[in-house]
């Protein structure tokens, strides 16, 4: 009887997230923490999903709101049916599916990423996350688990075409955005609408502050920290902010031929001096930011005229937005000076779009090392470098990343790959995080 009780009454928290064995001896019953995810069967699942939206040369083409988008959304809606989420699609175009706990009172802990691809994309960015929610979710069917929490798989739409699902979640995609151009030729709103979405009811789609409980997402890193340094997993510790900047050089337009050197406006020269400029500022301070010069053109852009004007693309990335804004400060007093030494003129123009830094929950990604420790997985606390949705969900509830390594830090390309054996490590790490959630 001792041990009965003992068991009925322990938390996670106080079994810890080692596996401890069958319950009252019977070796087919498994207490949470000894469960684990089918990783072949999530392998075989990101290979099938692949079929969907290749074109006629076989390179992937399920960008948002196509017709292989279309398409990879039913299938994945059936395998939902299939685990008895019940899956609904709001009007943002989301896919969300539910999983009853034991307490309704409570607010549920959700999960899951995006199946939208970028054009002639990877395999793994997005899907691995969708799938292994998926995985969760079937695994504490199989055992017949069930959580005090409400679970809610979501699948956000045209992820890639700028986090349009997510933001509509938090009431953010707004009027102007509803009628941008999408990647797949339809404006937002009509591709909205081509997945089951409706543009104009999107404030329905809104969640507010405090409806989740939680949200994680599992993601490939893009990037090659993790492989080169032999890491299996990566707690994200927030997603970085992003200021763009259109920068206007001008000098003076003057035959190539007959301006002497010490004379000339040169535009191209000052950008030239900029972009070293931006490279060296970005490396003066410690810390993980980066800064690029991603777009120059000169004009008039023939060989024997002096450049009389440049455009130029400035980006800079960092968890701070203080830090941003400082950095951009400093480039700033350089490019005064460099002005004042090439006789031009350097203006800065900001970009609308600047997305904040989103900072993950502190006691979620304790969670989320817990539990990499505790299934025997070494584990860095990383930045991520590229946006997701997560950074949107954010404003409304505690959010939490997991990375897992990508070979050769490939994404974004049909080269893009991650093994198996690390696939399952993260989907294991999501599972065991989702249930130490709930019993917190």
């Amino acid at each position: 009887m001792k041990r009965r009780t003992f068991i009925k009454n322990t938390s996670l928290t106080g079994l810890g997230m080692a596996a401890i064995g069958p319950v009252l001896g019977n070796p087919k019953v498994l207490l949470p923490n000894d469960l684990r995810v089918n990783g072949k069967r999530i392998e075989s699942r990101i290979f099938e999903l692949a079929k969907f939206g290749r074109d006629e040369n076989g390179r992937g083409y399920r960008v948002g709101y196509t017709q292989g988008d279309i398409e990879g959304r039913a299938w994945f809606m059936d395998l939902m049916k299939n685990a008895g989420l019940n899956p609904s699609i709001d009007a943002g175009g989301n896919i969300i599916g539910k999983r009853n706990g034991k307490n309704p009172t409570l607010k549920p802990i959700a999960f899951g990423s995006h199946l939208d691809m970028v054009p002639d994309g990877g395999n793994y960015d997005g899907t691995l996350g969708c799938l292994s929610a998926l995985e969760v979710i079937e695994i504490l069917n199989e055992n017949k688990i069930e959580t005090t929490h409400p679970l809610e798989v979501i699948v956000f739409a045209n992820e890639e075409g700028g986090l349009i699902g997510s933001k509509a979640m938090v009431g953010k995609l707004t009027k102007e955005g509803l009628e941008q151009i999408s990647q797949s030729g339809l404006v937002m709103g009509e591709g909205i609408r081509a997945i089951g979405g409706n543009p104009e009811k999107i404030a329905s789609a809104e969640r507010k502050k405090g409806d989740l409980h939680a949200w994680l997402e599992l993601h490939i890193e893009q990037g090659g920290i993790l492989e080169s340094e032999n890491l299996q997993i990566g707690v994200v510790e927030g997603i970085v902010g992003i200021l763009d900047c259109e920068i206007t050089v001008e000098g003076f337009a003057n035959h190539a031929g007959t301006t002497p050197m010490k004379l000339r406006k040169d535009a191209l020269l000052a950008a030239s001096k900029l972009t070293v400029s931006v490279n060296e500022v970005i490396n003066s301070f410690p810390g993980t930011q980066v800064g690029t010069v991603g777009k120059i053109e000169a004009f008039p852009g023939a060989y024997n005229v002096v450049p009389g004007k440049v455009m130029m693309g400035l980006e800079i990335r960092d968890l701070s937005f203080e830090k941003i804004e400082m950095l951009l400060t400093e480039i700033q007093k350089r490019a005064h000076a460099i002005a004042e030494e090439t006789k031009t003129s350097i203006t800065f123009r900001r970009e609308p779009s600047f997305n904040l830094p989103a900072l993950t929950d502190a006691s979620v990604q304790q969670k989320i090392q817990e539990s990499a420790v505790a299934l025997g997985l070494k584990a860095k606390h990383m930045q991520s470098g590229a946006g997701h949705d997560t950074q949107q969900i954010s404003l409304i509830a505690p959010v939490g990343m997991i990375f897992v390594p990508s070979v050769g830090g490939i994404s974004h390309s049909p080269n893009e790959f991650t093994k198996a054996e690390d696939m399952t490590n993260g989907a294991n790490v999501l599972l065991q995080s989702i249930l130490s959630i709930d019993q917190s």
